[in-house]
């Protein structure tokens, strides 16, 4: 069956593009789902319209995520805590505790875009990486001092 993406699907295609696929996955998933249509001229012509409007309003996201990207690389977070002799901390600092202290300053950054391998616990000074869009990334710096 020939359909016609109306999102983006890994491993399938890409919004606007005609696909072949099964016609069980076409019923049962992408079609209840509308996230696709079927391939008729008609619908080839609401497809491409509603494919230009995404793309503009892409380009406009993009560009606020580089902007708020270039004004937190320079941002630096200090917390206190509590840490042990060979300077391992008690706790950890952790994406939600960043996600609360960006919002401190004024910034308004979900904590699934914080990236974090595991919680940071020991002191000094750490880079964490922030995924704000598909290929736009930031690098705040994160400093963690003994309690006393």
């Amino acid at each position: 069956m020939e359909l016609i993406l109306r999102e983006d699907i890994d491993k399938l295609g890409s919004r606007g593009e005609v696909v072949k696929v099964k016609d069980g996955y076409a019923r049962n998933f992408l079609l209840p789902r509308r996230m696709a249509v079927h391939a008729t001229a008609a619908n080839k012509k609401i497809v491409e319209q509603e494919r230009q409007s995404w793309l503009r309003k892409e380009a406009t996201v993009k560009a606020d995520a580089e902007g708020l990207a270039q004004i937190l690389n320079g941002v630096v977070l200090e917390f206190a805590r509590k840490a042990g002799e060979e300077d391992h901390l008690f706790g950890s600092v952790t994406s939600l505790d960043i996600e609360g202290a960006l919002e401190g300053k004024s910034f308004k950054i979900d904590k699934k875009k914080i990236v974090l391998d595991e919680p940071l616990k020991t002191l000094g000074e750490h880079k964490v990486k922030l995924h704000l869009y598909k290929d736009v990334n930031a690098e705040i710096t994160v400093n963690i001092i003994k309690e006393v």
